[in-house]
């Protein structure tokens, strides 16, 4: 592991009552120790997952609309709000990674393309746009995160069948223990969040505490969901 410490600067928050400072998962936090090479962030939509992800980015100095430090394009809304606010504690500090938001993927393959055909080798030799969604998060995966470095996935499940779900998790073996690289996900998937031996995260909790798998509710809905959908669903449509 590369980053072992996040510490939240409360003495720098100016209102707790401000977002993304009023946040339950933020409420109280002082620091976040990452104990595992792959720590999964989870909880439900809002829940500030996604905010520290990218306030990590942000101190990780890896371009916020997605890419790494040497990605330089911009996209509306795509700054850090949180990354004034926070501190990182390394042992080593370490300088490749990439960080990626699923919901910018498609800004990040025009920003490639404007480099030139030169650009598209890290990338599987060709247009990200000429891939499927799929195909083209994969891509990025085999081809670019191919160093010893931090990787920061922004729900990376968006654009994946459960099958490719399953491959991403041999990539990020293989990288996890080939390249020693370290991982931080936030996601909603039940099949990656299965990844043996993470660390994983509660954002629905005040403040952010460590949980189980089987604790996660991913876990339980969607279990609860395939063993018995008729319930599920009758009582559903009957509200």
């Amino acid at each position: 592991m590369f980053l072992r410490r996040l510490i939240f600067l409360n003495e720098r928050i100016p209102s707790h009552k401000v977002y993304p400072f009023s946040i339950n998962a933020f409420q109280r936090l002082e620091t976040i120790e990452f104990n595992k090479s792959v720590t999964f962030f989870v909880g439900e939509n809002g829940s500030g997952k996604s905010t520290l992800l990218e306030a990590i980015a942000f101190k990780c100095d890896f371009n916020t609309a997605g890419g790494s430090k040497n990605n330089f394009y911009e996209v509306h809304s795509a700054e850090s709000a949180l990354g004034d606010f926070i501190r990182l504690s390394w042992a080593p500090k370490i300088a490749n990674g990439f960080f990626l938001r699923a919901e910018s993927l498609y800004n990040f393959a025009s920003h490639i393309d404007s480099l030139g055909p030169s650009a598209y080798e890290p990338y599987g030799g060709k247009s990200l746009h000429k891939q499927s969604h799929g195909e083209s998060f994969l891509s990025l995966f085999v081809n670019r995160f191919g160093k010893q470095g931090i990787y920061l996935l922004d729900e990376p499940e968006a654009a994946l069948s459960p099958a490719r779900q399953l491959t991403l998790l041999r990539i990020i073996r293989d990288l996890e223990q080939d390249s020693q690289s370290q991982f931080i996900i936030a996601t909603h998937s039940p099949i990656i969040l299965a990844y043996p031996g993470a660390q994983i995260l509660d954002f629905d909790t005040s403040p952010i505490s460590q949980t189980t798998y089987e604790n996660t509710s991913h876990y339980q809905i969607t279990r609860g969901f395939l063993e018995n959908r008729g319930r599920y669903l009758r009582k559903l449509f009957e509200e």
